[in-house]
């Protein structure tokens, strides 16, 4: 199974573009949908495939901007609505955009507020015309609109936008999966058009579109045929990870990628456990995104090569030695399990903290080792060997053989 090397290089002239941006597919896995490659902006090269740390409010809570690039780190993800809500768009724009506010001065992508949509629903009234919000902070009413959307990510700063979308979670009928996927391919055209009216070709931000159709193959394909066909520099698939069993997200990635542009990068939304991060590279995705690995570092959970664990278990109060021995994070250089088990118990901060390093530093390890094998041509070994060693907290069951490629056979999902 050895990869195809140098298979392309694109930088693809589009308004979406700028002519700023780029993507070069460096190599792809004979027998998945798995693929290496680079992603170039203005601020720095990506490399892929890569997952993105979530700064919502400009931060990624308990972290520096340093440490955070630490972890290996080459681009972080904010939310659109929770910026506008505070510290709001005027006081970012003062500061001469997101990446001075926040001090961190290399890619930031920003989601739409489409999955406020979807998260915040009972604060949430969708029209066509936009989404009307109610702020979780005040009650005060906010609308969004495809338009504004892509307004307040110019005037962000941001390196990659998000349309703005319909995201429904489950249990979901047809009729409202179908309305939505609808409406979200109706808002990407607008978005489109006021990115060109917007930015006129000379922002060094660029626009992704996103596929939705919940978990129905047929509107997966006509949504990701619609947003292939748009003028956008990258292709996200949206509406997973909302409460369906994994086996069910594999099959629509599975439906999804080869759907989409081989040129373009593929983003999955709000996915990034470490068993996800291998299982849909691939299905194709390069860019992953997450809340869980910070906010499990928080609780307590951090990540090992045999699965998570729970550092306040009694069996780490006496274990004087890394919770990885192969990590090369500060929690595990220069701590314990037994002081990780003191520090959360007591209730201090660090303890977060340090978690929350090894996590990030953990999923970055994933990726690089990701890119190395299909750099090598051994992604299909390396897939088995993670695969039989690491055991997710819930297995929830089989999705079945991988489809496979060129008359191989993959790794089934779990």
């Amino acid at each position: 199974m050895n990869p195809v090397r140098n298979a392309s290089s694109s930088l693809a002239e589009s308004s979406a573009l700028g002519g700023r941006f780029g993507f070069d597919l460096l190599a792809e896995d004979a027998g998945t949908y798995a693929r290496r490659g680079r992603i170039r902006t203005t601020r720095g090269m990506i490399e892929t495939p890569a997952f993105m740390p979530v700064g919502t409010q400009a931060t990624v809570k308990t972290l520096s901007p340093q440490e955070v690039a630490g972890t290996g780190a080459t681009i972080l993800l904010a939310n659109t609505y929770h910026l506008m809500l505070r510290p709001g768009v005027g006081t970012i724009r003062d500061a001469g955009g997101l990446h001075r506010f926040m001090a961190w001065h290399r890619p930031i992508l920003t989601d739409s507020g489409g999955f406020q949509v979807f998260s915040l629903a009972a604060n949430a009234r969708v029209r066509e015309e936009g989404v009307t919000f109610a702020s979780h902070i005040d009650g005060s009413r906010w609308t969004m609109t495809p338009e504004s959307a892509v307004e307040l990510q110019l005037a962000y700063g941001s390196d990659i936008m998000m349309q703005l979308d319909h995201v429904l979670g489950l249990p979901a009928e047809h009729g409202p999966i179908r309305d939505a996927t609808e409406r979200s391919a109706r808002w990407l055209d607008r978005s489109v058009a006021a990115y060109e009216a917007q930015a006129g070709g000379k922002s060094r931000s660029v626009l992704f579109g996103i596929q939705q159709g919940g978990m129905e193959p047929n509107l997966r394909i006509e949504s990701a045929r619609r947003v292939a066909a748009a003028d956008v520099a990258g292709c996200a698939v949206g509406g997973l990870s909302v409460g369906e069993p994994k086996p069910v997200m594999a099959e629509m990635l599975e439906i999804s990628t080869p759907h989409l542009p081989r040129e373009k990068p593929r983003y999955l939304m709000g996915v990034g456990s470490p068993e996800d991060l291998w299982h849909c590279v691939a299905r194709g995705i390069d860019i992953f995104d997450c809340v869980l690995p910070t906010r499990s570092a928080r609780n307590g959970g951090l990540y090992t090569p045999d699965g998570r664990v729970t550092i306040t278990n009694s069996r780490f109060r006496n274990m004087h030695a890394p919770v990885d021995e192969t990590c090369d994070c500060l929690a595990c250089t220069d701590f314990t399990a037994a002081y990780l088990h003191h520090l959360f118990r007591a209730g201090e901060i660090f303890g977060m903290r340090l978690a929350s390093l090894h996590n990030l530093r953990f999923l970055a390890r994933q990726t690089e080792r990701i890119r190395k094998t299909l750099d090598a041509g051994t992604f299909a070994s390396a897939f088995a060997e993670f695969d039989a060693r690491y055991v997710p907290v819930e297995r929830r069951g089989r999705a079945g053989v991988l489809a496979p490629r060129n008359g191989s056979t993959a790794v089934a999902s779990t």
